[in-house]
């Protein structure tokens, strides 16, 4: 008779029909211990069935728009910030490509987006970054600004994509043909990844900035407004990455 460790050990490593007939094969078994072990791995194997439906169902536009051979999603981050630079993502997936836990970069943890990172780095087809700086948005404004971090994204792809599916925005001076997708973030797989790709690029960049300035708290709240990045302002003054428009209010 197998002891619990050699049965746990059997299920971990086991998915679908491998599961199934070890779950039958184990049935009998009336050890409570056993009987926890193949409760626990029906669940798990539940867990991952929803989780790739979840993930199927945000591919519908990459599936709409199959003709196409190199989609692109995009998406920005940093619209929103006192301080920094807006930054632009852009990602091509190779059709087959699913990513188990991709979502809109808000709904994640930041150590579940640097997990993502890591594995849209290795499984796109392309990956493109665009920024532009604090000076840029006070001269030109945060719209036009962001639509700047977008070319500069798509031109950073070192391929010509074919199709751009954006996260609710039509980006102007691209000739490529666009789908502008209303939170798109959270429906398509290509702008959810494009939107981690962004969301922490430029988390990274603001913890660098914290440790030339750490007085306006950069590593916690990444630019935004907080009570205590508001009172650091009025103390110290703006920093020479803040947004000279976005802060008329408080100093």
């Amino acid at each position: 008779m197998k002891t619990l460790s050699e049965i746990r050990a059997e299920l971990e490593g086991a998915q679908g029909a491998e599961l199934e007939r070890l779950c039958g094969e184990y049935e009998q078994d009336a050890r409570k211990g056993v009987q926890k072990l193949l409760n626990q791995a029906r669940r798990r194997e539940e867990a991952l069935r929803k989780e790739l439906e979840r993930v199927e169902a945000m591919c519908s536009y990459e599936k709409e728009y199959a003709k196409y051979e190199l989609i692109c999603g995009i998406d920005e981050a940093g619209r929103g910030p006192l301080a920094g630079p807006v930054v632009a993502g852009a990602v091509i997936l190779p059709k087959d490509c699913r990513i188990m836990g991709i979502n809109d970069s808000k709904k994640l943890s930041a150590g579940k987006r640097e997990e993502l990172f890591a594995a849209i780095q290795e499984k796109a087809s392309a990956v493109g970054v665009g920024m532009v700086s604090p000076e840029r948005i006070d001269e030109i404004n945060i719209l036009q600004a962001t639509y700047e971090a977008m070319r500069q994204a798509v031109a950073a792809l070192g391929v010509v994509p074919e199709l751009l599916l954006n996260d609710a925005v039509r980006i102007p001076g691209l000739s490529v043909p666009q789908v502008p997708i209303i939170k798109g973030d959270a429906k398509s797989q290509s702008i959810a990844a494009a939107s981690i790709i962004a969301k922490v690029t430029r988390d990274r960049l603001m913890e660098e900035y914290d440790k030339i300035m750490p007085e306006y708290g950069f590593a916690s709240n990444k630019g935004y407004g907080s009570a205590a990045h508001i009172e650091a302002l009025k103390k110290y003054g703006p920093s020479l990455i803040h947004r000279k428009t976005f802060i008329t209010h408080f100093i």
